[in-house]
């Protein structure tokens, strides 16, 4: 099949990648136009873009398909078929109904549970212990169109959004490629969602991550593991931001007051609402990432308050 890729983030390079390596022809690549970052604040071209130029392919980055410029150029490729993977952008109906089989989008959730755009994240808050991939057909509606495929993977213990994120990265390109012959020979099953079951991973807000010590350890650990890589759970520490990115919730009594650091021998624990919550990484303005034990070696902890 010639195939348009549609994609951004480094969720997708694992899907691009397999794509580019099957016997299918990927002949255009669509991504994001390149972002300002880092100190200078230079432009920075996506991870799709930078994988799809290693690799010859033409890169097209338009700031909307909704001009009939940029729907006529996509029509001139005679695609069989258009792979959209965190794109970013939203396909207006022309767009869907260029390529011959339409428009399929891999997302990181088991539909309907979790459309939108922090399916990873809100999983692990939600305390799921099951997530996956769904392999769908694009619809104007956000995530809701009928599904092709699905795999199901079990979310670790302690496994943040970051590892998660790479996991289903990989899982993502291994559930196309299974469900691609079907969609070349015309013969895959559409399933229609169940919308009783529609469940909305609404975007990270960054205020989200302070820490609230009246929560339940539970709950503190699903927000440290979901925050992790962004944008990391924080609280304060004698009048600084104290950032965690690893902990472990204790099942045990709290013995004192939510946020009360707890006398203990070589450990970070925290009171909560209820139960204890343990620190396993933190860091301070200006300083590294260091295990709990590193923290109390350079700061000595007594009863101290947080947040």
């Amino acid at each position: 099949m010639k195939i348009v890729f549609a994609g951004t983030p480094e969720f997708a390079v694992p899907t691009l990648e397999m794509l580019l390596e099957s016997p299918h022809d990927v002949c255009a690549v669509y991504t994001q136009p390149d972002r300002p970052a880092g100190r200078g604040w230079k432009l920075k071209p996506s991870p799709v873009k930078e994988v799809a130029q290693s690799r010859g392919v033409s890169v097209y980055q338009p700031v909307t398909l909704k001009d009939p410029e940029e729907q006529e150029r996509l029509r001139s490729f005679k695609a069989d078929l258009m792979v959209v993977v965190a794109y970013g952008l939203i396909l207006p109906q022309p767009i869907l109904e260029i390529p011959r089989l339409g428009c399929v989008n891999v997302h990181a959730s088991l539909l309907p549970r979790w459309r939108g755009a922090a399916p990873i994240q809100r999983a692990i808050l939600a305390g799921d212990e099951t997530t996956g991939i769904t392999i769908m057909k694009v619809e104007p509606r956000l995530d809701a169109g009928p599904m092709l495929h699905k795999k199901i993977c079990r979310i670790a213990p302690l496994e943040t959004a970051g590892e998660l994120h790479d996991r289903l990265a990989r899982l993502g390109a291994e559930a196309l490629a299974e469900v691609l012959p079907a969609i070349e020979a015309g013969t895959v099953r559409l399933e229609v969602q169940d919308e009783t079951q529609v469940t909305y991973a609404a975007k990270l807000e960054k205020h989200e991550a302070r820490l609230d010590w009246n929560m339940p350890a539970v709950e503190l650990e699903r927000r440290v593991r979901a925050f992790n890589p962004w944008p990391v759970a924080e609280t304060s520490y004698r009048g600084q931001t104290l950032r965690i990115w690893r902990a472990e919730s204790l099942d045990e009594p709290a013995s004192a007051e939510p946020g009360r650091l707890l006398e203990r021998d070589r450990t970070l624990d925290v009171a909560t609402g209820q139960g204890v919550l343990r620190l396993l990484e933190v860091q301070l303005p200006g300083g590294k990432r260091m295990s709990a034990q590193a923290f109390l070696n350079a700061h000595p902890v007594k009863l101290e308050r947080l947040g």
